[in-house]
């Protein structure tokens, strides 16, 4: 029998990939991008469609430049993934059976939160890139 976290992973593994890519990008963009950069955009994220999901405003969210742009790529890979906006060169929209709801992106967006503060601790303030970046990229 499989684990939960194995079989979340599994099921939600094109996703997670969307979100440590949109990541990844901006680390290699700006060299001194630190895993409390990420950990505050996707903080900001959680806020922001947790709000959406009582139905109330957005949530005012002060980021440093570098946090913001983490959190603008991760927002538009989101969105993309609810099935609200065209990604890339080819405007490609997600596949009717591959949207996502607001609560599975939020329990995305919390497991790659979990995943930057285990890394971050085991790993000092960039352990979370370097261990993500090996797998994506």
């Amino acid at each position: 029998m499989r684990s939960g976290k194995d079989s979340f992973e599994e099921q939600y593994q094109d996703v997670l990939q969307n979100i440590e890519f949109a990541l990844v990008s901006t680390y290699e963009e700006y060299p001194d991008m630190i895993d409390a950069d990420a950990g505050n955009a996707i903080s900001g994220l959680i806020r922001l469609y947790q709000a959406e999901q009582r139905g109330r405003n957005a949530p005012d969210i002060r980021l440093n430049p570098t946090a913001k742009q983490a959190s603008e790529r991760v927002h538009g890979v989101c969105e993309w993934r609810l099935g609200r906006r065209v990604m890339g060169k080819d405007k490609e929209k997600v596949k009717s059976g591959d949207v996502k709801s607001v609560d599975e992106i939020v329990l995305c967006l919390k497991r790659i939160q979990k995943s930057i503060e285990t890394w971050n601790r085991d790993g000092g303030r960039r352990g979370y890139y370097n261990f993500v970046s090996q797998f994506v990229g």
